[in-house]
């Protein structure tokens, strides 16, 4: 149960960065990269009793996607603040 809740919620955030971007009430920097870090793991880990292998896959390389931007946008802040 609490594998479905928690993908669900990563779904639906998902969902919800998507719907902000395209409406413009975000851009695609550290909120929209860290939505997207945050719901590819808890699918992940909504997937994975459920031994939906390729889900799993796609999500998880969703979050890594999502976990290297943020690190560029991290360390491009860093960069500019020296």
């Amino acid at each position: 149960m609490i594998f479905d809740i928690l993908g669900w919620i990563g779904a639906t955030m998902v969902v919800l960065a998507y719907a902000l971007l395209s409406t413009k009430k975000i851009d695609s920097g550290k909120i929209y990269q860290a939505m997207n870090l945050v719901a590819g793991i808890l699918i992940v880990i909504g997937l994975y009793p459920k031994n939906a292998w390729f889900s799993f896959a796609l999500n998880a390389v969703w979050a890594v996607i999502a976990l290297v931007a943020l690190i560029r946008i991290f360390s491009k802040k860093e960069s500019l603040d020296k």
